[in-house]
């Protein structure tokens, strides 16, 4: 058994209130550690960052209580209310996408991964890599390999579409790990923020589980070495269209089926006396579908014609896009715009709405024909998301529609199009946005006449703006790319609900570095600026990268500064004495506090967000105190407390209240005083009851706990 007081131990427990920081509850306890981790060791320690940085401040912490009873017996105290971390669902589930009706031949595919899937454990990771090109079905082969009833996988089959393609389209790493965590049963609260304790994370996850992991479209070694594990239940199956050097794993190519097996399909898919009475038609059908079960399929639907349509455009050497050609060129010219139109970018999941105002269309007409366009295998249905009525492009497919869209509409129709996208994801972006948090000074409001939807509560704004984040992503990206630096700003800002409600900080990450990039060029010494590097330091130091953030921060300050925007230029340097609190640097934190308190002091009648002074002013002397406590000064610190808990009761704010008597019970028990602390904690239990406040109620149960427990 581990020694509670060894330098691994305390190790552990740094690890374990690292690991939590993705929830409030999980900020205190690191808040706390660095208070606790001061007064052992006699003098400020900086915040560990890595590993190795945690295993110093272990040392430091151990050479101090191993001679002293008193300091050893503080931080056994601390230790036992530091949660061990969540305990994923065991129960078996399958997130696999459906697996096809029909699969034919790929026999020996099978096998080998059957042999690597039941191979005894030798201490080698079990690793397959499926690889073939666009439309030769890897992708199904891995899906069908494990929707089938096996004994390996009892505790489930986990699945990540992985973006493939390239660097620009691919899915970070922390967000392919948050997705198969939660198909784990892991919920956000409980993930770690920095990506590299995700990782470690993930991997004591699945450590004694027998689980398939299938990585899709995967398209180099580094994306996916992170997600690997050596757990010796675990079977990975990485799909990718080429074999790509650096991973160590048993390849499995998926090549073009023989004549005798496309007719074996398409048999399948209709029936013999379909494939008889297309014998005339059917060598020249084999030969452009090249094999591709993609293809074929979808030829299947016309295999019964009278004569195919004879090849006309060079796209018809690749399987997948000649398919795609010979479909196009028997759609209505309604369908075939949309087609065409929405293929200029490659948005991740579109609907009838924003479909209908690139295209002029009406949106109850437009998804109909959505629904045509995915039975013809020219759209794909998005099986991740809000619900039905998303799609996206396969990748050949949207290649060909791009292609045509280029020669048939031209460059000024293609510009126009995209135009009138990028305005639809704006003004619901900046819309949904104002809704999801109406008091911000932060969200830039639309105006009057472009409001468009009404959502019947915050949450559904939220609910809005989560399921486009994808496509507001793109949309910056689309904006820079066009030309339209004001309309990229404008998208970047409407982005920050999704901070600060839903996290998501890897997904928007390359949105707001090109808005922090843009307003760098354009618009410089200007709130816009100012809000945009602020929105980007607080993603910044959600994941971990503190360095990163701070210079973000200072950029904020500058910018806020210039521009004569007070409000903002005090939130800049509240968010820098955070980041410190953060960093266990208490002293420059409470100075933070202090100057932006001094700022906001300046403000008159006439500055943005006068309205919401008392509440900032609040805020901050809470802060204050924090800091205080951070750096051993209690009783100073529960002043500053308990002047913020009477602005925070009598406004109503039942949200803040708990958290400043959670901040002034930590102080309490810091002292060892649980008589003085356990008022003040079922106070917080009795204010946050119904608010759906599991994990900072969780928090004060633990607390609670160690105040009744003798």
């Amino acid at each position: 058994m581990l020694d509670p007081a060894s330098v691994a131990a305390i190790s552990a427990v740094l690890g374990a209130v690292g690991s939590g920081m993705a929830n409030e509850a999980g900020k205190w306890a690191w808040e706390s550690t660095g208070g606790v981790v001061r007064r052992i060791v006699g003098r400020q320690v900086p915040a560990p960052v890595a590993p190795e940085e945690r295993d110093d401040v272990a040392r430091m912490v151990y050479e101090q209580i191993r001679t002293n009873q008193q300091l050893a017996a503080s931080w056994g105290a601390f230790a036992s209310r530091v949660h061990g971390g969540p305990n994923p669902s065991r129960a078996a589930q399958s997130h696999l996408p459906a697996s096809v009706r029909f699969f034919t031949d790929r026999k020996e595919a099978m096998k080998q991964l059957q042999r690597e899937a039941s191979r005894r454990a030798d201490g080698r990771p079990r690793i397959a890599l499926v690889h073939g090109p666009d439309g030769m079905g890897s992708s199904a082969l891995a899906v069908h390999f494990g929707s089938r009833p096996t004994r390996l996988f009892p505790d489930g089959q986990i699945y990540a579409d992985l973006g493939g393609g390239g660097a620009t389209s691919a899915r970070d790493v922390g967000t392919v790990l948050r997705t198969l965590l939660r198909q784990l049963g892991v919920r956000d609260e409980e993930m770690p923020t920095a990506t590299d304790r995700l990782g470690e994370f993930f991997r004591q996850c699945v450590a004694d589980r027998k689980l398939l992991v299938v990585l899709d479209h995967a398209y180099s070694a580094a994306q996916v070495r992170p997600l690997l594990t050596s757990a010796p239940g675990v079977f990975t199956i990485v799909v990718a269209r080429t074999p790509f050097p650096g991973l160590d794993a048993v390849r499995v190519p998926v090549g073009p089926l023989t004549d005798r097996d496309a007719v074996r399909l398409l048999t399948d898919i209709t029936d013999k006396t379909t494939v008889a009475a297309a014998r005339a038609t059917l060598p020249a059908l084999l030969a452009r579908c090249g094999g591709s079960p993609y293809a074929l399929r979808a030829a299947a639907d016309r295999l019964s014609a009278p004569t195919l349509p004879p090849p006309r455009t060079a796209a018809d050497s690749d399987p997948v896009q000649g398919a795609a050609e010979d479909n196009y060129r028997i759609l209505t010219p309604e369908s075939a715009k949309l087609y065409r139109l929405m293929a200029l970018r490659n948005w991740p999941a579109f609907d009838a709405a924003t479909a209908g105002r690139a295209t002029g269309q009406d949106p109850a007409v437009t998804a109909e024909l959505l629904a045509d366009l995915a039975d013809r295998m020219l759209l794909q249905r998005n099986r991740s998301g809000t619900g039905n009525g998303r799609y996206h492009y396969r990748p050949g497919v949207r290649a060909h529609a791009e292609a045509t869209a280029m020669r048939e509409d031209g460059i000024a129709a293609c510009s126009a199009a995209l135009t009138r996208t990028l305005l639809a994801y704006t003004d619901l972006a900046t819309s949904a946005a104002h809704q999801a948090l109406p008091e911000s000074w932060r969200v830039p409001a639309p105006a009057e006449d472009r409001i468009g939807q009404r959502y019947e509560d915050r949450g559904a704004a939220l609910d809005a703006l989560l399921a486009e984040s994808g496509n507001l992503v793109e949309a910056v990206r689309c904006a820079e790319e066009s030309g339209d630096p004001d309309t990229a700003v404008r998208l970047s800002r409407s982005l920050w609900p999704l901070q600060l409600k839903a996290g998501h900080h890897e997904v928007l990450l390359p949105a707001l570095r090109i808005g922090a990039r843009l307003v760098d060029a354009h618009l410089p010494g200007s709130p816009d600026a100012g809000a945009l590097h602020a929105q980007l330091a607080h993603s910044l130091m959600e994941l971990g990268r503190w360095e990163e953030a701070e210079a973000q921060t200072l950029a904020a300050a500058r910018a806020e500064e210039s521009s004569a925007h007070k409000r903002g230029h005090a939130s800049a340097v509240e968010f820098l004495g955070l980041l410190r609190l953060r960093q266990w640097r208490y002293q420059e934190a409470y100075e933070c506090f202090d100057e932006a308190g001094g700022i906001l002091g300046a403000m008159s009648t006439d500055d943005e967000g006068t309205a919401d002074l008392p509440r900032a002013q609040a805020l901050l002397e809470r802060h204050r105190g924090r800091a205080l406590r951070g750096l051993g000064q209690g009783e100073e610190a529960r002043e500053r407390l308990g002047s913020a808990l009477r602005h925070f009761r009598a406004s109503g704010d039942t949200y803040n209240t708990a958290r400043t008597l959670t901040d002034m019970a930590e102080i309490w028990l810091d002292e060892e005083d649980t008589d003085a602390a356990l008022p003040l904690i079922d106070e917080a239990i009795t204010t946050l009851d119904g608010q759906r406040a599991e994990y900072h109620l969780s928090h004060l149960r633990r607390m609670r706990g160690r105040c009744v427990t003798p």
